[in-house]
Formats: C-alpha cells, sequence, structure tokens
C-alpha cells in the first residue's frame, strides 16, 4: 500500500483483518460492510453505537473499529473511544469535515486515525488496515486542518464539567459549588477531576485552583476575569 492520501494504492491484504463498523445510519453500515467484505476483511459485527457493539461481539477480538464521531444515542466521543479501545481494537474515526474539535477530542482520547466521509471507499479501506497493524494514520489532509484550527488545545468539557469550573475557579469552595448544582460533592469532585484530566490530555494541565482559572479563561469560560490575578478565596 502506498500512503492514504487522494491517489491511494490498496494493496491485497495478507492476514484477514478483524473490523467492526460503529455508524447510526444503517446505509454506512451496510456499505462499508460490503466494502470491508469485498476487500478480504473478516466484518467481525456492526453496530449503531459502542454498547450494542459490545453486547453484539460477546467477547469475540478485533483489530480495529470504524467508528463515527456523532452518534445519536447522547454519548461522548472520548468514552467511545475508550470503550473500543478496551476492547483491544484500534479506532479509526469516521467523520465528516467541519467536526475538528470532536476529533481533536478523539486524538487526545487516543484514536490512532481520522478518516473524512468524504473520502473513498478504498481510501477508508486502506486507513484500518494501517491502523490495525499498529501504525498511526498519516493523515496530512485531517492534521492541516486540526492545525488551523484555533481551538484545537481546548479541552472538550461537557456542560456539568463547564458548569462546575465555571463555580469552583470563579472562587466558590467545591463543597458550595456542588450544592448550588444540586449534586453531592463526591459527584462534584469526580467532576474536577475530569477536568483536569482533559486538559492534561490537551497538553494544558491545571494541578491547582490558580490554573484552573487561567484555563477558565482562556476557554471563555470566564470571559471577564483577570487570568493573572491572584486565586480566588
Amino acid at each position: 500500500m502506498k500512503g492514504v492520501g487522494s491517489a491511494l494504492v490498496v494493496a491485497p491484504v495478507n492476514k484477514q483483518v478483524r473490523v467492526s463498523i460503529v455508524d447510526d445510519h444503517e446505509s454506512v453500515r451496510l456499505g462499508l460492510q460490503a466494502a470491508f467484505t469485498n476487500a478480504g476483511f473478516d466484518v467481525v459485527a456492526t453496530a449503531a453505537g459502542v454498547p450494542e457493539l459490545v453486547e453484539t461481539l460477546d467477547g469475540r477480538e478485533l483489530d480495529v473499529v470504524v467508528l463515527d464521531l456523532s452518534l445519536g444515542d447522547g454519548s461522548s466521543v472520548t468514552e467511545n473511544v475508550k470503550a473500543v479501545q478496551a476492547l483491544g481494537a484500534a479506532v479509526l474515526v469516521h467523520s465528516i469535515a467541519d467536526r475538528v474539535a470532536s476529533v481533536r477530542e478523539a486524538l487526545a482520547a487516543g484514536a490512532a486515525g481520522v478518516i473524512p466521509k468524504s473520502s473513498a471507499t478504498s481510501t477508508v479501506i486502506a486507513a484500518a488496515e494501517t491502523v490495525a497493524r499498529g501504525d498511526v494514520l498519516n493523515n496530512l489532509e485531517w492534521a492541516s486542518a486540526i492545525d488551523a484550527d484555533r481551538d484545537f488545545a481546548k479541552a472538550q468539557l461537557g456542560r456539568r464539567e463547564r458548569e462546575i469550573l465555571h463555580l469552583y475557579a470563579s472562587g466558590l469552595p467545591l463543597k458550595l459549588a456542588a450544592e448550588q448544582l444540586g449534586i453531592g460533592y463526591s459527584t462534584a469532585r469526580e467532576y474536577l477531576d475530569r477536568i483536569r484530566a482533559k486538559y492534561v490530555e490537551v497538553g494544558r494541565p491545571a494541578p491547582t485552583k490558580v490554573d484552573l482559572l487561567r484555563r477558565a479563561v482562556e476557554d471563555g469560560i470566564l470571559p471577564g476575569l483577570d487570568p493573572d490575578g491572584d486565586e480566588p478565596a
């Protein structure tokens, strides 16, 4: 196989690669299933979501999962990538080109590569073969798109995480922040730990409250504060 790109030559698959497809559009699943089968892959399962995939597999092993970023079940990109990795499979993200922030989150979570949904089927197949053998997909088109995006290094925080960060970084003790949001202290602590982990993943660690304040300002969660000010009380 020559490099993954617009002018692609797909080499024959020497060892049958075990692949699964996760997409909430049946037409996409069926189309990819047919293409991978015709290319000599072992299509182990297809599913509309990751939990369905896990249940369908019932312990069977995989080499790679072609994963849609925007599933309709309310799941997050990070949890889907991590759940697939827990199966022992590489993750090839299959996404439309305008979802750069979600792509960044997927790569931070450990996805081995990203292929646009506009790509030719042969390109998707070659990319799956690449990540299945343990290589990281070198996709210059997506690297350029991500590097050009100003939000590339933003931690992808959920609504509740942003609320906790907003209250805590602006000076409220975590216990009071939890009470204001109607959640338990331990739950608030879990959100805070998750927030810090996400900032580590994008190369912007925030071990202290001052660091969290700076991150909140940088990411527009607390737009009116001075990031170089003193630590909130």
